[in-house]
């Protein structure tokens, strides 16, 4: 019986994931997704995953190989590998982890929270943020306060790929 699988073509990122990474660093990745790949494709798939950890004498289950490959925004490509390798390294979330944290905080769904209440909450909880570390986050944030606000949807793209400078 013979399966026809049609793949999703992968989308071109268009951050700057290969500035993360010195040339040495980026030719080991290429290397381990080469090996990854196992039907030499170009798309890391479960069944790609589901080989390697086999050939590392590792029985994985479908759920948690399936789980691996969705935390990807599309097809894995080389260029994906790399973003997904990042955000690991980078120490910071996905981008829609950030917008989840603060919409919490966002009591009635405006999609922003108010200056004096994220500052507070920020120097109470957690890790606390020293006044100085809140006001060099806000000044990091220009394009992204307003008078009601911090809007906490641009604000995450910004924590992720930084100040848009093109306005």
């Amino acid at each position: 019986m013979s399966k026809v699988k049609s793949k999703k073509k992968a989308e071109r990122s268009s951050s700057n994931v290969f500035a993360m990474f010195d040339q040495r660093t980026i030719q080991e990745f290429k290397e381990a997704f080469g090996i990854i790949d196992v039907d030499k494709d170009n798309i890391i798939s479960e069944e790609d995953l589901m080989q390697t950890w086999h050939s590392l004498g590792k029985n994985p289950n479908k759920a948690d190989v399936s789980a691996m490959v969705k935390e990807a925004n599309g097809p894995i490509n080389f260029t994906m590998f790399l973003t997904l390798f990042g955000e690991r390294l980078s120490g910071t979330d996905p981008e829609d982890a950030i917008r989840n944290a603060f919409k919490l905080l966002d009591e009635e769904g405006t999609g922003r929270i108010a200056e004096d209440k994220l500052k507070r909450l920020l120097m109470s909880m957690g890790d606390r943020f020293s006044e100085e570390e809140v006001e060099e986050m806000y000044g990091g944030a220009d394009s992204c306060l307003y008078e009601d606000g911090l809007d906490y949807l641009a604000f995450a793209k910004v924590i992720k790929n930084g100040e848009d400078k093109e306005e």
